[in-house]
């Protein structure tokens, strides 16, 4: 599977993918937020090895998109989507960059990429990703994608070693519908 934006390809992960993909998640700046801590090279070869004949749209199950700078041909980040698999119509996603990547909109323009595939081929209505209160670049992005806060979270999840605060936001396929028609 490939989705292709301006400056890079989004597709499944390779095994050829493996030294930028540890690179990327075995940074502890990037596992900062993550449900999960840096990778190990094995860890990294098993989900590799784990996702790469993934498909989407499979609900309860994490369909994993490696971004590929067009430039240079190495992988730059991840992104994945997750259908929700007691909520028909309902999804989550997240994105990881490589911190050399970081602040050249990577995440904004990949995510852009997701929605589109997202509400046009896997029958999603809602798109929902959640940040950590203290990830202010996180934030950033998902407002500057005009997605709107849904709910917060104070305190309620222990999150590496201490109590953790996360943000809630949603993209419904018609607004995002309606702004895709405005930028054009």
């Amino acid at each position: 599977m490939k989705i292709e934006s301006e400056r890079f390809i989004l597709r499944t992960l390779r095994e050829a993918d493996l030294e930028d993909f540890l690179s990327c998640r075995s940074d502890e700046n990037v596992a900062r937020y993550q449900y999960w801590e840096p990778f190990t090279r094995g860890q990294a070869i098993e989900y590799i090895n784990k996702h790469k004949n993934s498909k989407p749209g499979v609900p309860g199950e994490w369909f994993q998109l490696g971004i590929v700078d067009k430039t240079s041909g190495r992988l730059i980040g991840d992104c994945a989507i997750l259908l929700i698999y007691d909520e028909p119509g309902n999804a989550e996603v997240g994105c990881n960059v490589s911190p050399s990547y970081q602040k050249n909109k990577v995440a904004d323009e990949a995510l852009r990429c997701l929605f589109d595939y997202a509400f046009e081929n896997l029958n999603v209505r809602r798109i929902s990703a959640v940040a950590d209160v203290e990830n202010t670049a996180c934030i950033r992005l998902l407002e500057g994608l005009c997605m709107k806060k849904d709910k917060g979270s104070v305190r309620s999840l222990w999150f590496k070693g201490k109590w953790g605060c996360e943000l809630t936001y949603f993209m419904l396929k018609e607004d995002w519908m309606a702004l895709r028609e405005r930028r054009q």
